[in-house]
C-alpha cells in the first residue's frame, strides 16, 4: 500500500502537484498542495513596468524617428490604389445628355448593402417609360462589389472613376445624389436598349 501511494505521489509530482495524503478508502482521492505564486509575480509589477517600457519605446519611435509609422496624412498624402480599383460610381448620359438610367430597379435590388435609392417617375419620351427622379448612393454603406454595374441592362452606372470617397464631417456628406453622379459621367457609346432580340439574325446576314 505504501509503495502504491508513493508511486502515485511521484506521478503527481511530475504533473507539478505535491501529494500531501492519499485516502485509505479510495486511492483516487488525494490531497495535494497547490503552489502559490510569489509576491513579485502576483503583484504584476514586473509585467506592468515591462509593458510601460514597450509603450514609451514605441512612443518616441513614432514621434522622433518615425521609422515605423504607417499612417498617411490624408488628404495631403494619398495611398496609391491598384489598377483594378473601381472607385466612385457615376451615371452615364444618353445622346441628348439625359441620364441613361430607365429606373428598372435592377441595381437597388441586387445591391447587398442596400445603399442605392431610386425614385422612378414617368417620362414624356415615347421610347423610354421611366427615368429616375431621385438617384442616390450612400458611399459609406457601399461595399464596392460592382454588382450594380453588372446588373444594369443599359450601361447607365459605372464604377471606373478610380476616385476615393471624399472625407465628410457628417453622414449625409457620404451620399452622392443624381447631379453629382451625372457630373462624373459622360456620354455612353453603348447602344440604347441593347442590340435587340434579332441580333443573331443580323450577325448572320453580315456574314459573321
Amino acid at each position: 500500500m505504501a509503495s502504491h501511494s508513493h508511486s502515485e505521489a511521484e506521478e503527481t509530482k511530475e504533473e507539478g502537484l505535491e501529494v500531501v495524503s492519499v485516502s485509505k478508502i479510495n486511492k483516487g482521492v488525494r490531497t495535494v498542495r497547490v503552489p502559490r505564486p510569489e509576491l513579485a509575480e502576483s503583484s504584476f509589477l514586473k509585467a506592468t513596468v515591462k509593458g510601460l517600457g514597450i509603450t514609451v519605446k514605441h512612443f518616441f519611435q513614432n514621434v522622433i524617428t518615425k521609422s515605423k509609422v504607417e499612417t498617411l496624412q490624408y488628404p495631403e498624402e494619398k495611398q496609391t490604389y491598384p489598377e483594378r480599383n473601381r472607385g466612385l460610381h457615376r451615371l452615364m448620359h444618353r445622346d441628348d445628355g439625359n441620364v441613361r438610367c430607365v429606373a428598372c430597379m435592377c441595381c437597388p435590388t441586387v445591391c447587398p448593402a442596400n445603399c442605392i435609392t431610386i425614385v422612378p417617375a414617368e417620362t414624356d419620351d415615347g421610347g423610354i417609360e421611366k427615368y429616375p427622379a431621385v438617384f442616390e448612393i450612400d458611399e459609406l454603406r457601399c461595399v464596392v462589389c460592382g454588382l450594380c454595374v453588372e446588373a444594369c441592362p443599359c450601361d447607365a452606372i459605372r464604377m471606373d472613376t478610380g476616385l476615393h470617397a471624399p472625407p465628410s464631417e457628417d453622414r449625409h456628406g457620404g451620399i452622392m445624389d443624381k447631379p453629382h453622379l451625372l457630373n462624373l459621367g459622360k456620354k455612353s457609346i453603348a447602344v440604347q436598349g441593347g442590340a435587340g432580340a434579332d441580333w443573331r439574325d443580323e450577325k448572320a446576314d453580315d456574314g459573321e
